[in-house]
């Protein structure tokens, strides 16, 4: 008798029956928010002792914080901003944090239009009507100021306004929102407004006016990288409530820590690794997860940022990439910037793109070599000079099925390489 797949799991039984490995994975993503952050004390302390007067009803300092990805910088953040609500509400004083990311919300429309969404009702019975509807488009930008500053006003006490990635919205948008914001205390009677901004790029500054950047950077903070020893600690709790007990095994967590550790102390980086190593460990139905997990995830990681990478990439930058392609798949493993330039100039015209001049494709060359998508040195010649060689150090089938997924590069599908590449082997590289 022919054993019948249970209806309510059908396909997914066999993925669901193995619950040796994770207890709760969700611990281990980027939006877990930990009761405890181990060793963001300091910043923590800082931040808490900048934002304290909110709670006498006094305008705080603004801030901005720096540090690489991972570091703990939106964490920290808003536990900080979650642990002043909590005292403003013990004390019967009105402070509230609104948290935006303006790698979403990237103009000073939206910032200030989704700032008003976000403020608390002012009336007691929690409902909205004493409050005009700000449209998410639609309004000249300086009603929707003159609007969010009467809401404002209305609602009385301190509001913390968290621009998390503020460089985006600077680079995007110019200094504009930050010069409005930064003074909008000067246009209040009722209410105070403070600015948190928190960015992994420091040259932003330099997109900044002189008057906005001394106004909003009343007090600097920077998050340093988390060494190995501290990347060990995170894992370490994280994995406790993840992980089902024994389930890891012993160097797990201190290989993925130094990893990561060598990716500029990047916990984020280090949460990821050690989550893919589980669930390779979870589809391998294995007992435990191993060091050789670990490693397999660090491989996956690495191809998968890579394609995202090459996928983003102008068509010209896909097409010299392919043209290295064309010159691996020829049985030229290692290849010089002339060999690709030569290449390229060939295919570009068959599929209608502008030919570039050799010194552009040098320079594209150089922004593969910066994003990892191909390693370069440069060797001497002797009398020749010096030049630059170039390979793959990673499978190269991935690539080329990404490359081709630009819809000005389907041409190359068709292209002969076999044929066009006898005659470049004869021509150029004899």
């Amino acid at each position: 008798m022919l054993e019948t797949e249970d209806p309510a799991t059908g396909l997914f039984k066999k993925y669901l029956a193995n619950n040796k490995i994770f207890r709760d994975r969700e611990v281990l993503r980027h939006s877990y928010r930990p009761q405890i952050l181990p060793h963001r004390k300091p910043q923590i302390d800082e931040v808490a002792s900048i934002l304290a007067p909110s709670l006498r009803n006094e305008t705080p300092s603004n801030i901005l914080i720096y540090g690489k990805t991972g570091t703990g910088k939106t964490a920290c953040a808003r536990y900080v901003g979650t642990e002043l609500e909590k005292a403003s509400s013990n004390m019967g004083t009105s402070c509230q944090i609104i948290h935006l990311n303006c790698e979403v919300i990237d103009t000073q429309y939206r910032v200030l239009a989704q700032i008003a969404k976000c403020l608390d009702p002012v009336d007691e019975t929690g409902s909205d009507k004493t409050r005009t509807h700000i449209p998410m488009t639609g309004w000249p930008t300086d009603q929707v100021y003159s609007e969010l500053k009467n809401q404002l006003d209305s609602r009385g006490g301190v509001l913390v306004i968290v621009l998390d990635e503020i460089d985006k919205l600077v680079k995007k948008s110019g200094d504009d929102t930050l010069y409005n914001l930064t003074r909008i205390n000067s246009d209040l009677k009722n209410s105070k407004v403070s600015i948190i901004g928190i960015s992994n790029d420091l040259s932003f500054k330099d997109f900044l006016d002189p008057r906005v950047l001394s106004s909003l950077s009343e007090e600097e903070i920077v998050f340093p990288p988390y060494n190995a020893p501290q990347l060990v600690d995170i894992l370490t709790q994280r994995a406790e409530v993840a992980f089902v007990p024994g389930a890891i095994t012993e160097g797990v967590i201190r290989l993925c820590s130094a990893l990561a550790a060598q990716e500029h102390g990047d916990a984020r980086r280090a949460l990821d690794l050690l989550r893919i190593s589980g669930e390779l460990a979870d589809r391998d139905e294995s007992e435990k997860v191993t060091e050789e997990h670990a490693k397999q995830a660090q491989a996956k990681m690495e191809t998968d940022s890579m394609i995202e990478c090459i996928s983003t990439l102008p068509t010209q930058s896909k097409l010299i990439l392919y043209s290295m392609l064309i010159l691996e798949q020829l049985g030229q493993n290692i290849f010089t910037s002339g060999e690709v330039s030569r290449i390229y100039q060939d295919i570009a015209p068959t599929i209608q793109l502008d030919v570039l001049t050799h010194r552009r494709i040098t320079d594209l060359i150089s922004e593969l070599n910066m994003l990892g998508v191909i390693n370069t040195r440069v060797v001497s010649r002797g009398r020749y000079g010096r030049t630059k060689e170039m390979w793959f150090d990673t499978n190269t089938g991935k690539i080329r099925e990404v490359v081709l997924k630009d819809p000005r590069l389907n041409g190359l599908q068709d292209l002969d390489v076999a044929q066009m590449g006898t005659k470049w082997l004869k021509t150029w590289f004899r």
